[in-house]
């Protein structure tokens, strides 16, 4: 039978951050399903992935912690690796684009695409921002997006809109750096000119009409628009130089030199398989078919930027045969932001609970078509209902029944009733149906079919009644038990994709090999040996996921209060401030006002009144007499009619606030130093 050839890729993740489940969802979870589903068929597959080592986010982590960006890169890619062997997905090979023979392989593309006339240089404007007095790529720059005005959007790209943009196009736009506004500066840099490979693009495209319709709709929409030069260099010192004389301190742009990492990436998974050349029976052969897996904002880069680099090398690299994108994975109803650690870390679910556990339940919400939504509660649902429940609890009734009627020993019946026949039915159906959606990416529908098959696997038990039938018709209990014990064997198969470690223990209860094909779906055995049974899953408590939320919560207040740092002052201009004890003499609610209250307070040597935001939190008699800091030295200003001449401390939590009172009886007027 003729083998085909995959050459399956994950997204290269940015070394700036640990994994979480967003990546998982988006690019690494649906790659590692695909790959196993082709290697049970027979296929000749490799798996390749790694790190996105160079660009912004990892040159402000290393700025933020004052080390090399080498020892981000290091730390992170031991770190994603860890944790991507605790969910048990398994790539052939997972590098990072800080290598040296990376260098090389991204500034032979450069050359390449330039004696073919696809890059060219112009002077342009940049932002520079005259503080930290340096250039600023587009990741440093921030501001409102000019085509959805979301604020945060980033230099090249909107996250809400998803629309790439130039940073020089952002309204109200800030350096990430500095916190000021950047100015504008002449600096020369190199451009892939785009718009030439607008015919061969459309062409190519028009080949894909067997792509899923999210990905194709999204870069038809792109190219309907009309392709632009896109800057494939800029001013940074982390990245791969660009390979020309007189241009210190020019780097090849992230986008350009990340998707290479993949090529690099399998050159050294050949060579450390020991044969060098091995890549270019995937890279160089026609009949390769090479499949990215990634979320739906690297759609562009993968389906537009990526081939027309590729088309136009010295060598003849395949393209891209498919990029089943996903779409977007939220938290809790809310879209996932790390800024806000409002997010699950892979390393901290791994601490709690089984990595299988995490595989079946971002399977069954798989975004493949549409955003989706990881919820603790429904985790809980899940493993307890299901994994627990329907597939846990057809084993454990079917093994433990085996081994105390039948001493462990289930023979195959010389016929089957009408009940067990349309069971096998099912299977068969059941397999070929999850055969077409495993081929299609459909990982979801995959995984909630063989959880309907185990379902029937209950219910046929419940209508066979072994425990009645054991007694006068033993043959018949047999029979059941055989039967299921089928559909057993057939889901250790059909899930292993999804589910791999738990399939394993379940075939090794059933006396089965641990290794297995497609077609020992469909193979009947003679007989089964159930040995070594144990529960397959564990039910999650309440208590555990009281425990989640609240870490949840604890992260992202944690976050939010280190987020809130306003920008540094000199000292001479903290001195400038002028903090007193002062005390509350007089204290009343104005009107038409929720939160205001009005004060009157001692500073020693006069009074002053003061609009104070606190009426939410304190009746004005329980503050009355009290002596709290306030800043005395504030332009007054008129707030509801009424003047403030000074501002109260206190400390804001959430939806709390407190004021700050002395544990010693001071005298109005104190100055606070």
């Amino acid at each position: 039978m003729k083998k085909d050839k995959y050459l399956v890729t994950s997204a290269l993740t940015y070394a700036n951050g640990d994994l979480h489940i967003g990546h998982i969802a988006g690019s690494y979870l649906n790659a590692d399903v695909f790959v196993r589903f082709q290697k049970l068929l027979g296929n000749d597959v490799i798996y390749i992935g790694g790190t996105d080592d160079y660009g912004t986010p990892i040159s402000l982590k290393a700025e933020e912690e004052k080390v090399h960006p080498q020892k981000i890169v290091d730390r992170y890619n031991l770190n994603m690796q860890k944790d991507l062997r605790g969910l048990n997905i398994k790539l052939d090979n997972f590098s990072g684009t800080s290598h040296q023979e990376h260098t090389v392989d991204s500034q032979d593309f450069f050359f390449n695409l330039q004696q073919a006339g696809y890059i060219f240089e112009k002077e342009i404007e940049q932002f520079f921002d005259p503080v930290q007095k340096r250039f600023l790529s587009d990741r440093y720059v921030e501001g409102i997006c000019p085509h959805c005005k979301s604020e945060g959007a980033r230099g090249d790209q909107c996250d809400a809109c998803g629309k790439l943009l130039d940073a020089m196009d952002l309204i109200e736009p800030k350096s990430r750096l500095s916190g000021e506004k950047p100015i504008i500066k002449k600096t020369k840099h190199w451009y892939l000119d785009l718009p030439k490979f607008e015919n061969k693009l459309r062409n190519w495209l028009e080949t894909k009409d067997y792509w899923k319709d999210n990905v194709r709709n999204f870069i038809m929409g792109w190219l309907n628009e009309g392709l632009k030069e896109r800057a494939i260099t800029r001013d940074l010192n982390w990245g791969v130089p660009l390979p020309l004389e007189n241009t210190q301190g020019k780097v090849l742009y992230v986008w350009f030199d990340a998707p290479i990492g993949y090529l690099t990436s399998t050159k050294e998974w050949a060579k450390k398989s020991g044969e060098p050349d091995k890549w270019k029976n995937y890279w160089l052969d026609p009949k390769t078919k090479m499949i990215h897996f990634l979320g739906k904002d690297n759609i562009p880069f993968h389906t537009m930027i990526w081939p027309a680099m590729l088309m136009e090398q010295k060598e003849k690299f395949v393209l891209p045969y498919d990029v089943p994108a996903n779409e977007y994975l939220n938290l809790e109803g809310k879209k996932m932001s790390t800024s806000r650690n409002w997010t699950v870390w892979v390393k901290d679910f791994l601490k709690h609970f089984d990595g299988e556990y995490l595989r079946y339940v971002l399977a069954i919400n798989a975004p493949e078509t549409k955003d989706s939504d990881f919820s603790w509660k429904d985790f809980q649902m899940r493993i307890n209902g299901e994994l627990n429940n329907v597939l846990g609890n057809l084993a454990n009734r079917t093994f433990v029944f085996t081994q105390k009627y039948f001493a462990g020993k289930i023979t195959k019946p010389t016929s089957f009733s009408r009940l067990s026949q349309k069971i096998f039915a099912e299977i068969r159906q059941s397999a070929a149906e999850i055969k077409k959606c495993y081929q299609n990416y459909q990982v979801r529908k995959a995984t909630k079919l063989f959880m309907d098959l185990a379902r029937s696997g209950n219910r046929y038990f419940d209508e066979s009644k072994p425990w009645e039938t054991v007694t006068d018709h033993k043959d018949r209990a047999e029979e059941t038990l055989y039967v299921c014990s089928q559909i057993l064997q057939a889901i250790s198969i059909l899930a292993s994709p999804v589910i791999p470690e738990s399939m394993k223990k379940l075939r090794k209860m059933l006396g089965i090999i641990a290794n297995c094909n497609w077609n020992d779906i469909q193979t009947g055995k003679e007989e089964f040996r159930i040995q070594n049974v144990e529960k397959l899953y564990r039910k999650i408590e309440d208590k555990e996921i009281i425990q989640q939320y609240e870490l949840l919560e604890k992260n992202q207040i944690r976050t939010e209060i280190a987020n809130e740092h306003k920008e540094k002052i000199t000292f001479d201009e903290f001195l400038k401030m002028e903090l007193r004890l002062v005390k509350i003499l007089s204290a009343e609610k104005i009107k038409k006002s929720k939160k205001l209250l009005k004060l009157i307070i001692d500073v020693g040597n006069e009074k002053r009144s003061v609009v104070a935001g606190i009426s939410e939190y304190y009746e004005p008699k329980e503050i009355i007499g009290k002596k709290v800091p306030m800043v005395i030295n504030l332009q007054p200003r008129k707030v509801m009619g009424v003047e403030s001449q000074a501002m109260i401390l206190a400390v804001k939590d959430k939806n709390e606030m407190a004021l700050l009172f002395p544990d010693k009886d001071l005298r109005a007027g104190s100055e606070i130093s």
